[in-house]
């Protein structure tokens, strides 16, 4: 429906056509694979339903385990080293413009050298960009649509997403699932590694080590075989390491750790997780110069071009944040924020794991992994939020073999920790059928 409206332009009236109420059409038709999405993006729609639940409960105390935002400060030589560079644009000497697309030189630089020492990477083999998140949306446009990609299940759900929009999937199948996208189960039956034998070849294969949500960091025997079959079907890996830095036993922080990866593996990370730069934003992709396409042709020249054509380049300030995060006095005070974080996860296990719940992860990763048998995991999440004002995630969120679990994040104070590990004994002590989710009271401690 269409309605004028009088605006005085200059003294005079004009006649403007608006809509009201209803969306004008253009003659743009929608892009179909927009179409295919079935649900918001996991994470905001948990936003809405917390949105919701404080209207409904306006004067609860909600404890937010769910989207993993960290909540710890910054060490200070990492912000001073941010405030002065940003001062320094105040002066002539110290202001500076356009970076470089790629980043800064000096930091691409230290994290080949510190990230990845001993491991043959160079910096011209290093992207600095925004995070690892938008990184893969640039790889994702880099592949096009006519790849096909296989996943971890359950997983990190950009990968998928971004591979709908790009339009790499067919339709929407079931269960959580797109056809054309081969799902590798990760589930405690198989270790939470795919057995990679009955997966059929595809030209990507996302694989994030440890995994986010499971935990699940992946041992050294087993990325072999993941740069073997790679390696057979003529496969590209995109390695996901934005959790390395809570690695705590002798599993492969890099896929540049298994020999003969460079020729078939690019590795995204990010400073989120180990700096607490989620707000800040500062990540990084690595393409060695041995990855090439069918035809020889480099991997690293393209991506270059993606990224001179779609990206200014990070923040110079938070690229000076970046150096001193990898400075010796960076590190180890980052070592502390980190090992306070694991420690959130053990308390966060060890509670659940009392109560005699099915719980994996937390050694190598911020995240708990619930197992609820029998349950939905939209069900849980909804009851448990209900009852206990604590915000968790659906573990379907990640994929169909997410089903009937919850990821519990190790992000937060201690004190809201502690505080929700007593909500969680209180809760779970009145919940009827919960000897039905105590399949094996002892996973987390054989773990640890």
């Amino acid at each position: 429906m269409m309605i004028t409206s009088l605006f005085q332009v200059n003294g005079a009236s004009s006649g403007i056509q608006r809509c009201a109420h209803v969306v004008c059409g253009t003659k743009v038709a929608r892009n179909p694979n927009m179409e295919k999405l079935k649900n918001g993006y996991l994470f905001p729609e948990i936003g809405q339903k917390q949105l919701a639940h404080m209207k409904k409960y306006p004067d609860a105390q909600i404890i937010n385990l769910g989207i993993g935002d960290t909540t710890e400060p910054i060490p200070k030589i990492i912000t001073s080293a941010m405030a002065e560079y940003s001062l320094g644009l105040s002066t002539v000497e110290g202001y500076k413009g356009y970076g470089a697309e790629q980043g800064n030189k000096e930091l691409r630089k230290v994290i080949a050298e510190t990230i990845y020492k001993d491991m043959g990477i160079q910096d011209t083999e290093v992207f600095v960009s925004d995070g690892a998140q938008c990184d893969i949306a640039r790889l994702q446009l880099l592949f096009g649509s006519n790849v096909t990609i296989a996943v971890q299940d359950p997983t990190f759900p950009a990968y998928v997403d971004s591979g709908i929009i790009l339009g790499q999937t067919g339709e929407y199948a079931d269960y959580g699932r797109y056809n054309g996208i081969e799902y590798m189960r990760c589930a405690p039956e198989n270790h939470f590694f795919p057995i990679l034998s009955t997966i059929k070849p595809t030209d990507i294969i996302f694989f994030c080590s440890p995994n986010n949500p499971t935990g699940h960091a992946a041992s050294r025997d087993q990325l072999v075989k993941l740069v073997e079959i790679a390696k057979r079907n003529g496969s590209i890996i995109v390695f996901d390491s934005a959790y390395a830095a809570y690695v705590s036993d002798d599993s492969p922080r890099s896929i540049y750790e298994i020999p003969g990866s460079k020729e078939v593996a690019i590795e995204v990370s990010s400073f989120s997780k180990s700096a607490g730069f989620t707000g800040v934003r500062l990540g990084w992709t690595v393409i060695p110069e041995e990855l090439a396409y069918s035809n020889g042709s480099p991997i690293l020249k393209d991506f270059d071009r993606i990224i001179t054509t779609c990206f200014n380049g990070a923040s110079n300030i938070v690229q000076a944040g970046g150096l001193a995060c990898l400075s010796k006095e960076g590190q180890k005070d980052l070592h502390g924020v980190i090992s306070f974080y694991k420690e959130n996860a053990y308390i966060l296990a060890e509670t659940l794991s009392s109560i005699g719940l099915q719980v994996y992860g937390g050694l190598n990763s911020p995240y708990i992994w619930v197992h609820f048998p029998g349950t939905k995991s939209w069900d849980m999440f909804a009851e448990i939020l209900e009852r206990t004002h604590i915000i968790t995630v659906p573990g379907s969120g990640f994929g169909p073999s997410g089903e009937s679990f919850l990821r519990i994040s190790a992000f937060n104070h201690r004190e809201l920790i502690l505080e929700a590990c007593r909500r969680f004994r209180r809760f779970f002590r009145t919940v009827p059928s919960i000897s039905s989710y105590s399949l094996n009271q002892t996973d987390f401690f054989l773990h640890h």
